[in-house]
């Protein structure tokens, strides 16, 4: 009986045995897997920061790209924009003064019919405060030159006209021709003669 159950004994460390040997070797598979695995992930975040670095540059040269597309195409517009308004700026000024046009040629056909020139005078006048009122709407403003001390800014002194007194020394005296502003920029200044 001893026999049996040294070989019971035997058979169950036999059994035990291999069955350690496949534990041992699984376990040693899962730690090389393991240790594998470690290893990857090392890689792998050594490797990908590498691909991440590489990913965002591609997407700043995209980003870039598409900037330097959308300022070339500003610029394009802005290019086209630009020469359609010196070409076609001065419309609004020229639709506004159509009508003044329109009353001198009305005028010029009213003055063939009579031989008054008072009456040509008086539509002259109209004609003339309706042009003027046009100018002002559309930003044109006489430059004020009666009684004005003398400004390199807004006048032109053509002439000296000296003995006219202290009190008239470095004023504007006569004006020779209007200037104009439009809005606050002068677009002619006006010539006086200044006394001295």
């Amino acid at each position: 009986m001893e026999e049996k159950d040294i070989n019971i004994e035997d058979e169950e460390t036999l059994n035990e045995a291999p069955v350690n040997e496949t534990d041992k070797e699984a376990e040693n598979s899962e730690n090389s897997e393991n240790s594998e695995n470690s290893e990857n992930s090392e890689e792998s975040e050594e490797a990908d920061p590498l691909a991440k670095a590489q990913a965002e540059i591609a997407e700043l040269k995209n980003q870039i790209l598409y900037k330097v597309a959308e300022f070339e195409n500003y610029r394009k517009r802005t290019l086209k924009e630009r020469a359609e308004l010196i070409l076609n700026g001065g419309e609004k000024f020229i639709t506004a003064i159509l009508p003044i046009l329109d009353d001198m040629e009305r005028a010029i056909e009213n003055g063939a019919k009579t031989d008054d020139p008072e009456v040509l005078r008086e539509g002259m006048a109209l004609i003339h405060q309706k042009f003027m009122k046009t100018l002002e709407a559309q930003g044109v403003s006489k430059i004020d030159t009666e009684n004005a001390d003398f400004d390199t800014d807004l006048h032109e002194a053509v002439a000296m006209v000296p003995g006219m007194g202290d009190d008239k020394k470095g004023k504007v005296i006569d004006c020779l021709q209007q200037g104009y502003k439009l809005n606050d920029k002068v677009i002619r200044h006006a010539k006086v003669a200044v006394g001295q």
